[in-house]
């Protein structure tokens, strides 16, 4: 039995559908499709480069860690971080969809501590190239796309400036800006390859990601603690699952809600 499996039947045994799906697609990329319906109505609101495991959200996972540690310096917290993704990796098992999104996200990690965007899209160029050579059937892979046009969009509009991070407690604005920017950096590159793949446009994608995002990071360490915990006992994860199931329930309520929202899908498939 696959690390995988072990993490994604001890996460079963807490939620509900189509909750069980959307943290199992967060967390270790589990094909949402297993539940159709919300499967349909997240790629609706143009939110499926957040629920399927990709850069963005170990990024976010990262950036989480980062706040979190910041009170160690940024060389100890960028160490934690490092430190925490590893052990995201090795926990969850090196799947393709694990390890992609690795990549990816570590890929945007190290170019935001080091503020090189050049150097940062050799490396990602470097990272596809490799990829086209010794895993090549990767490259149809949606999960993979999303990931590679993600990581793309954060490395080049998706970092916060000096200015901006400074700024960001002064206001709200400026605060929902700074801690958005990277989602919505990464929607710009996402969306064309999610077209390209289903012939499907979501007007309302960008309010879904300013509705939503934001919970991502914290559902995947919620979910990581459970399925740790869990894993030991059932009982050491129910605090952690209560938590996680209230923020799963604010992201399926939210998705449902504005899937729901008349003429924000366009579909241009031929007949």
């Amino acid at each position: 039995m696959s690390n995988i499996t072990i993490v994604t039947n001890v996460l079963n045994s807490y939620f509900p559908e189509p909750h069980a799906a959307l943290i199992n697609g967060i967390l270790v990329g589990q094909d949402l499709s297993k539940s159709l319906d919300f499967y349909e109505q997240t790629k609706r609101v143009g939110l499926l480069h957040l629920v399927v495991l990709s850069g963005v959200n170990i990024s976010l996972l990262g950036a989480m860690i980062q706040i979190i540690c910041r009170p160690l310096g940024n060389k100890g917290a960028t160490l934690l971080t490092i430190v925490g993704i590893v052990t995201f990796v090795l926990f969850v098992g090196a799947d393709p969809p694990v390890t992609r999104a690795a990549i990816m996200g570590g890929i945007t990690l190290v170019g935001s501590l080091l503020g090189r965007k050049t150097y940062t899209l050799y490396v990602l160029a470097t990272s596809v190239i490799m990829v086209a050579i010794f895993k090549t059937e990767w490259l149809t892979s949606v999960s993979f796309q999303l990931s590679a046009g993600a990581t793309l969009g954060i490395i080049l509009f998706g970092n916060a400036t000096i200015k901006e991070a400074r700024s960001r407690l002064h206001t709200l604005k400026n605060y929902l800006w700074v801690e958005l920017k990277p989602s919505f950096a990464a929607q710009l590159f996402t969306v064309p390859i999610i077209f390209w793949n289903f012939k499907e446009l979501s007007l309302i994608a960008p309010f879904s990601n300013l509705v939503v995002s934001f919970a991502i990071a914290p559902i995947m360490i919620c979910g990581f603690v459970t399925a740790f915990l869990g894993f030991i006992h059932h009982i050491l994860g129910l605090p952690s699952a209560l938590i996680c199931y209230g923020l799963l329930e604010y992201v399926v309520t939210a998705i449902r809600i504005l899937a729901a929202v008349p003429g924000m899908y366009l579909t241009f498939h031929g007949t």
